[in-house]
């Protein structure tokens, strides 16, 4: 018998397949994409000591009360903000995570934000 898995595990599984080669350290942090259906959550994250450095999400007072843009155009506002903050702290240099979903649509764009406002991946 052959095991259906949801969307979700699908993505997890690919999530351990890509995290398997990318690891955040000080020096070069690691940009995590969050995606769910209303929202996106970005975070930068040292993974050699585990802690958040910087995070942003669609929910931030900034860019809630935006109420007249896509989601796509949300997702680049929020990797702006990710991108201005990690900038506050010292932060040039990401390695991308794109969590397992597809480079496209919302995550792509949230990728393009964080470089307009200056991150290097």
């Amino acid at each position: 018998m052959i095991k259906k898995i949801d969307r979700n595990a699908a993505r997890k599984v690919r999530h351990k397949r890509v995290r398997k080669k990318i690891f955040g350290t000080a020096e070069r942090p690691r940009l995590n994409v969050f995606r769910s259906l209303n929202h996106i959550y970005v975070q930068i994250i040292d993974d050699v000591k585990g802690h958040t450095l910087v995070s942003a999400s669609s929910l931030d007072p900034e860019i809630r009360n935006v109420s007249d843009k896509t989601k796509k155009e949300v997702a680049r506002m929020v990797g702006e903000l990710a991108a201005r903050r990690a900038q506050e702290k010292g932060i040039k240099k990401v390695v991308f995570d794109r969590g397992g979903y597809i480079y496209h649509g919302r995550v792509q764009e949230v990728a393009a934000g964080a470089r307009e406002a200056g991150l290097e991946f």
